[in-house]
């Protein structure tokens, strides 16, 4: 039974739930399951608590049985997402033919340059946009068409490898909050951004020519696949995502994952996941950020960089000014437990991508 609702962002609320007299965290999706009160009975799906995942440590709520939301008037759209499961959810697609913008995206296939951060995990997402902010070109870029003139247009385009539901993500809501993305889009089967595409490379394209993107960042849902092989992780769609920027005429920005502080030897320095998805599967050209770090382990990272150089520009970035632009992104910085203070490098490589990324518009303007 619910016993409290402790807090909501946009499309979801976090719940006190007593289970057999033990109360634990919940996670209702709002727009699937209706808002549970207070003495609710819900319908949980306890996996991933049961897992003790870092990420997704909630119970979700699968219904609200005494009280089920209203069926949904019918509306346009008919893409099925997170398909076959139990709560599939029909969308708006905005490359499909009901969509209004089903004539301009039909034969689009130019992102006009722009560019494009990848990154392998979510929690880069608020790194790379302090990186963009933290430049003169973000708040005045130079434009050669017609889209409107002022601050640089940030987009999120989110794909399916970890969270499916954009909701999950507090950190976007805040950062959309701020002002800090102009927009979201979710491709795949990943469902909730503000405008819904059936592959990266139309939520890519819808950016541009929708949502007047200047830069677009993608990375996945929060949460992370990863099984201790050099294959079997769900970042390895960061070399794809490299891939499709460059099929479309966009300027691939690649985000080293780099830490000081991971106990893990596979992950000390720049992470065998950016070496093997970047190395191995991105096979087209991208500008691999690497951020000029001080002392033994800037070396080490800097070493570790130079294998992806045959493939790749890598480009060695400043550094100065980015930590304290860290410290004035209004949402918390937290990567695998570890915040700014545990791991300054990992978030300090992201921003350093992002701020790789707006000097382009100014550098291609």
């Amino acid at each position: 039974m619910v016993t409290n609702v402790k807090t909501s962002w946009p499309g979801a609320a976090e719940l006190a739930v007593d289970v057999a007299g033990v109360e634990i965290r919940a996670l209702a999706y709002v727009d699937l399951v209706g808002l549970p009160q207070p003495g609710d009975r819900v319908v949980l799906n306890t996996t991933a608590l049961d897992m003790g995942l870092g990420t997704g440590g909630y119970a979700h709520v699968v219904a609200i049985p005494d009280r089920l939301p209203a069926d949904p008037p019918p509306a346009p759209g008919h893409l099925v997402k997170a398909r076959y499961t139990p709560l599939q959810t029909t969308v708006l697609g905005v490359d499909e033919q009901d969509s209004q913008w089903h004539a301009t995206l039909r034969d689009a296939d130019d992102l006009d340059g722009m560019p494009v951060v990848v990154a392998d995990l979510h929690s880069a997402l608020p790194a790379i946009l302090a990186g963009v902010w933290s430049t003169e070109d973000a708040q005045a870029p130079l434009r050669s068409d017609d889209r409107p003139a002022g601050p640089v247009r940030v987009v999120y385009v989110m794909t399916d490898g970890g969270a499916l539901p954009l909701r999950f993500s507090r950190t976007v809501a805040e950062l959309s909050s701020a002002g800090l993305l102009t927009a979201t889009v979710t491709v795949g089967q990943a469902f909730g951004g503000d405008i819904e595409a059936v592959t990266l490379h139309t939520g890519l394209l819808a950016a541009r020519h929708v949502l007047q993107a200047d830069v677009a960042i993608v990375t996945q849902g929060p949460g992370n696949l990863g099984t201790g092989t050099r294959w079997g992780f769900s970042g390895v769609a960061c070399g794809e995502a490299i891939n499709a920027a460059v099929v479309l005429g966009g300027r691939p920005v690649g985000s080293l994952r780099i830490s000081s502080a991971d106990p893990r030897g596979r992950h000390h320095g720049v992470s065998h996941h950016s070496l093997t998805a970047y190395g191995k599967v991105a096979l087209a050209p991208a500008d691999i950020v690497v951020p000029d770090l001080p002392g033994e382990f800037g070396q080490k990272v800097h070493t570790q960089a130079q294998r992806l150089a045959g493939r790749h520009h890598v480009v060695t970035a400043p550094v100065a000014g980015l930590e304290e632009e860290l410290r004035r992104v209004p949402v918390r910085l937290s990567t695998m437990g570890r915040g700014l203070d545990d791991d300054p490098e990992y978030f300090v490589a992201a921003a350093a991508a992002g701020a790789h990324a707006a000097a382009l518009l100014r550098h291609d303007g």
